[in-house]
């Protein structure tokens, strides 16, 4: 396929995606999202054992593109949720690649971008690495996140970052759980293609049915609160503070919210 915002390489039956938009911090755009469905299909019908996800440039994902935040101002419901509905394809689809999937963070991974980052099997993260689940800072709603965050960390620490909004260190990431190891910036390439080769040195037989029975643990589960979270991520999106959140977020000014 001709890709326009990622690119996919194969090696030693290891597939390396690259989210392709250092111009844009590689901020995520509806371009985008079907870019990377696109090459994550490739990988897995593909000859790739194991599959490397990682930035082009100095970020590896700032989030919602700008100009896709423009879009939604003028949006009806019904776009809304579609938007919602593709988000959650993303990030599930992520979450369930049945290969090994590895992301190596070169950068920032904020908002959506800590999704990308930290779904997979492993993530590797240079320390100069920032995450950041930042949604309620701009009246949006961390909902399809919140769906797997809580899996992973438990309860009082997805309360913490997603209501606090708060930027936190590749340090804490790791001591959380959420990065798998932290990694100088001019090995995690490097380090990300020693794991992968590690991972298909196993049967293959053996990774896929391991990581489909973890996921089946919870299949049902999270197919019913993804449905839920895609609803609450298009309802606050009629609220007056969603509206000014992102005013003030384009506008690059102090929001003044409105009592709820």
């Amino acid at each position: 396929m001709n890709y326009t915002t990622v690119t996919i390489e194969l090696h030693d039956e290891i597939a390396t995606i690259t989210l392709n938009r250092p111009e844009k911090r590689n901020a995520i755009s509806p371009a985008m999202i079907d870019d990377l469905l696109a090459a994550l299909h490739e990988a897995e019908s593909g000859p790739a054992r194991a599959v490397i996800l990682t930035g082009a440039g100095k970020a590896f994902c700032a989030g919602m593109d700008l100009e896709a935040l423009r879009d939604l101002a003028t949006q009806t419901h019904e776009q809304h949720v579609a938007d919602a509905e593709r988000m959650g394809k993303m990030f599930h689809r992520v979450y369930s690649f049945p290969k090994p999937l590895i992301a190596a963070v070169n950068g920032a991974a904020l908002a959506g971008g800590t999704g990308l980052a930290t779904l997979a099997d492993f993530t590797l993260a240079v320390p100069e690495a920032k995450f950041g689940y930042t949604e309620v800072r701009i009246g949006f709603l961390p909902a399809v996140v919140s769906v797997f965050l809580l899996r992973q960390v438990g309860e009082k620490i997805t309360r913490e970052l997603l209501l606090m909004g708060k930027i936190f260190e590749a340090e804490e990431a790791h001591h959380l759980g959420l990065v798998t190891q932290l990694v100088p910036q001019e090995k995690l390439i490097e380090s990300a293609r020693e794991l992968a080769q590690s991972l298909i040195a196993s049967s293959p037989t053996s990774l896929l049915l391991t990581k489909r029975m973890i996921l089946g643990w919870n299949a049902k589960e999270i197919e019913r609160d993804l449905a839920i979270a895609i609803r609450e991520s298009a309802e606050i999106r009629r609220t007056a503070n969603f509206r000014e959140g992102l005013s003030s977020f384009l506008e690059k000014r102090k929001p003044e919210w409105h009592r709820s």
